[in-house]
């Protein structure tokens, strides 16, 4: 194994990120590096410490050099101009520690999210430009709420309000709606009135999956072992009383999805927003002819990429009001701890063992990271 540890021995050490100079596989590349403390923020910038940053599979993917939004080097800590450092992470929640001059509307222990894409989550303080970051209220959020707030929230969301004009008893199938985002979907369709079909993987907990989701405010949970069997069709008409099913969310392809449109109504829409099983998306011509229907795709990314600064802050004023009022809970999650009295090598191992853990299914949940300051 290559060793990717970055030597920190001339370093006054306050801070750590979780960097790489390379792409390819996370568990090889990824290292910890200590840096010293930040200077006073310049103009117009904040100097905010991270308190939890999730590690998302598309993360992974940018590590790898396979996902289309691509990071800047983080300048501040490349100091060869030939090994640019990039940080990991995407998302996460920070904590404002100072503020510049010309900084309005922030101030020390305000919370704020990156509107930044791929600014680098997974270190514990950065100093960021004031047009980067929104304020998020801390009432009624806790740190994790807050953290995993500007990816699978706002693509649930968007999706179900950016394709289909619903109504209260309007009907939705989605696959996937087990992942972050299925569940999202589940909780914001509930709270408009909308009913939901949810496709899962056959497992041995799948009792308790179902439950789990129904408990969230699916209507009905249907694995693709059920979807398989024709007799679906029937319960599906029975479940709608013969309405039509206006939306379609894919975050699987393959012969599932193709299976899943067919469910679908006249002048209806499918979305598609992943593809987990990494198989092609097929669909019946008929469909196109018969029934008008009608495919997309979405990636919040290009979505916050079109908007405004003021159209992200209304978006993420409704989420959080969601949060709030107990209509969108936060991800099932766990917290690893990268501590400020580890050394780099241990903090390096610690990160690329979890990396394994991950790649291997070994977390049911979502893995938040906090990176602590080193002492």
């Amino acid at each position: 194994m290559p060793n990717n540890t970055f030597s920190t021995s001339s370093v006054l050490a306050g801070n750590r990120a979780i960097v790489y100079n390379t792409n390819g596989d996370p568990a090889r590349v990824l290292s910890a590096l200590s840096f010293p403390e930040l200077p006073p923020p310049p103009p117009n910038t904040v100097n905010i410490g991270f308190v939890l940053a999730p590690i998302n599979p598309a993360d992974i993917n940018v590590i790898e050099g396979v996902y289309p939004a691509k990071p800047e080097p983080d300048v501040s800590l490349s100091e060869e101009k030939d090994r640019p450092l990039f940080v990991g992470g995407n998302e996460g929640m920070g904590k404002v520690m100072d503020v510049g001059e010309g900084v309005v509307g922030l101030r020390k222990d305000d919370w704020v999210v990156m509107t930044k894409p791929q600014s680098g989550t997974w270190l514990s303080a950065k100093n960021v430009a004031l047009s980067d970051v929104l304020k998020v209220p801390k009432q009624g959020l806790s740190e994790a709420q807050a953290a995993t707030i500007t990816v699978n929230p706002p693509t649930a969301y968007n999706m179900l309000h950016d394709f289909a004009q619903l109504g209260e008893g309007d009907w939705i199938v989605q696959n996937g709606a087990n992942s972050a985002v299925g569940q999202a979907v589940i909780q914001i369709a509930a709270a408009k009135g909308y009913k939901t079909i949810n496709f899962i993987r056959d497992r041995d907990d799948v009792k308790l999956l179902k439950q789990h989701l129904e408990l969230l405010g699916a209507t009905h949970v249907v694995t693709y072992d059920e979807l398989f069997d024709k007799s679906l069709r029937a319960k599906v008409k029975t479940w709608t009383e013969g309405k039509d099913i206006r939306l379609g969310l894919n975050c699987v392809g393959g012969k599932t999805t193709t299976l899943m449109a067919q469910l679908l109504g006249n002048n209806a829409h499918l979305v598609s927003y992943g593809a987990m099983s990494k198989e092609p998306l097929s669909l019946p011509t008929s469909l196109f002819i018969f029934k008008n229907l009608t495919c997309h795709g979405f990636w919040q990314t290009r979505w916050y990429s079109g908007k405004s600064l003021e159209q992200r802050q209304e978006l993420l004023k409704t989420l959080t009001a969601l949060v709030r009022d107990g209509k969108l809970r936060g991800p099932d999650h766990e917290v690893l701890t990268i501590g400020g009295t580890e050394s780099d090598v241990s903090a390096s191992e610690k990160i690329r063992d979890l990396v394994v853990r991950l790649g291997q299914g070994m977390y049911g949940k979502k893995v938040l990271l906090r990176v602590e300051e080193t002492t």
